[in-house]
């Protein structure tokens, strides 16, 4: 029984080891928010980049709730102005995928804050 008591702190800060890497892993690679966003073909800076990506935009975004957050991505061609995103977003990488949507498909609290009828 004193054995057990002696590996009880180890077994502990095993438990809290393996929840700390679980967590890590939850928020670097499986989490991801969506957020929604109208293309500004003003605010678009051409990149030199070693990949294909040659344009960068730098947008406002909101999540579905209407709370903003300026966000970078970048793409392989200019996209098509006043288009509406949807974005995949990761706490740490950024964007991770777009993709267009319609005006219809916009959460209600997201067309509230971006002033669309």
């Amino acid at each position: 029984m004193d054995d057990f008591k002696e590996k009880i702190p180890m077994i502990i800060g095993l438990i809290i080891v393996v929840a700390l890497i679980v967590g890590a892993y939850y928020f670097l690679v499986v989490h991801k928010e969506v957020y929604y966003t109208q293309i500004d073909n003003t605010k678009i800076e051409e990149i030199s980049s070693k990949d294909d990506m040659k344009y960068q935009y730098t947008l406002t975004a909101y999540n579905k709730n209407g709370k903003a957050k300026e966000v970078q991505f970048k793409t392989t061609r200019e996209l098509r102005n006043e288009a509406y995103l949807e974005l995949e977003v990761m706490q740490f990488r950024g964007v991770i995928n777009w993709k267009e949507v319609q005006i219809d498909q916009l959460p209600d609290d997201v067309k509230t804050a971006m002033n669309i009828e």
